[in-house]
């Protein structure tokens, strides 16, 4: 099969290569995916038999806050675009990310499952990002259902991982964290937002680049479904995880602003059904591989 990944360059997009290097990886100096006509010019270029889709504009909760329209814009229309344009290309299989982002701020009960996904509204401090992730949702079911195509869709929990962004303004909460526990001295007192206690599931970047192969062979449903570990960890014990890793014994604090969603972890039982012998990486050996790479 030849298979075209949007996004390519992007994180995901640059792990995945290491697992299936045969791909073709398209990144925004390929293809403008703002542009129906821009889409519909390479899709019909590479003429693939699939599309993996990872493109999207992504960022921590400060830059969702603070760029709310260009987070709902850009993803809409690049989400719209490359459905569209894959099925007038005659792609018949399609496999896109979502995220757990798009899930309900509040969804008892937890983990919530994949049939959750309306059950109210994504948080506010990524309300815009988490809408334009419900619409490629409602897009591909709708496109299956018209069309009868294979578009599906899968839903990963927080990232992390190597090549992940480590820029402080705009990278998420792990990269964020490595990026300033390091540059901090021995001893030195190092404060963060909100108050240490939102829960997370931290899913290994390489653990998602390895698990995308296997969706795009097994998973045919109309699911959102869920890709995320049974840990779910709260920000500070991450915190003390990682400063156990590095020996800088940090005078840890909190500034009470910010939270962001408390907890959002979601149910990852549909897929150990499709794919039962799945190992996901515990948080302490991936945040350590991480940091070696990232100190390398």
């Amino acid at each position: 099969m030849k298979i075209v990944v949007t996004g390519g360059s992007g994180f995901v997009g640059k792990r995945l290569q290491l697992v299936e290097p045969d791909w073709i990886y398209l990144s925004s100096e390929d293809v403008d995916l703002l542009s129906l006509e821009d889409c519909l010019r390479v899709f019909e270029e590479h003429s693939p038999d699939a599309v993996v889709h990872l493109a999207g504009k992504v960022g921590g909760i400060k830059d969702n806050s603070e760029k709310p329209a260009e987070f709902f814009y850009q993803n809409i229309i690049m989400n719209a675009n490359v459905v569209h344009a894959a099925y007038l290309s005659g792609v018949k299989r399609l496999l896109a990310s979502l995220s757990t982002c798009a899930f309900p701020d509040s969804a008892w009960p937890y983990p919530f499952k994949e049939e959750a996904l309306f059950a109210g509204p994504p948080a506010k401090t990524n309300f815009p990002y988490g809408f334009s992730k419900r619409a490629l949702y409602t897009q591909i079911c709708a496109y299956r259902d018209q069309y009868n195509l294979n578009y599906t869709t899968f839903s990963p929990s927080n990232l992390y991982g190597p090549g992940d962004y480590f820029d402080e303004q705009k990278s998420h909460f792990v990269a964020a964290m490595i990026r300033r526990m390091h540059e901090a001295g021995d001893g030195e007192s190092v404060e963060f937002w909100g108050t240490g206690h939102p829960l997370r599931q931290q899913l290994y970047v390489d653990d998602l680049a390895k698990a995308i192969p296997l969706l795009l062979d097994l998973h045919d449903g109309d699911f959102p479904i869920i890709v995320a570990p049974d840990e779910n960890l709260s920000v500070r014990e991450m915190i003390l995880i990682f400063d156990s890793i590095i020996k800088k014994n940090l005078k840890i604090s909190f500034n009470g602003k910010l939270d962001g969603q408390f907890r959002k972890d979601g149910c990852n039982d549909k897929f150990m059904h499709l794919i039962p012998d799945f190992k996901f990486t515990p948080f302490e050996e991936g945040i350590r591989k991480t940091y070696e790479w990232y100190t390398a």
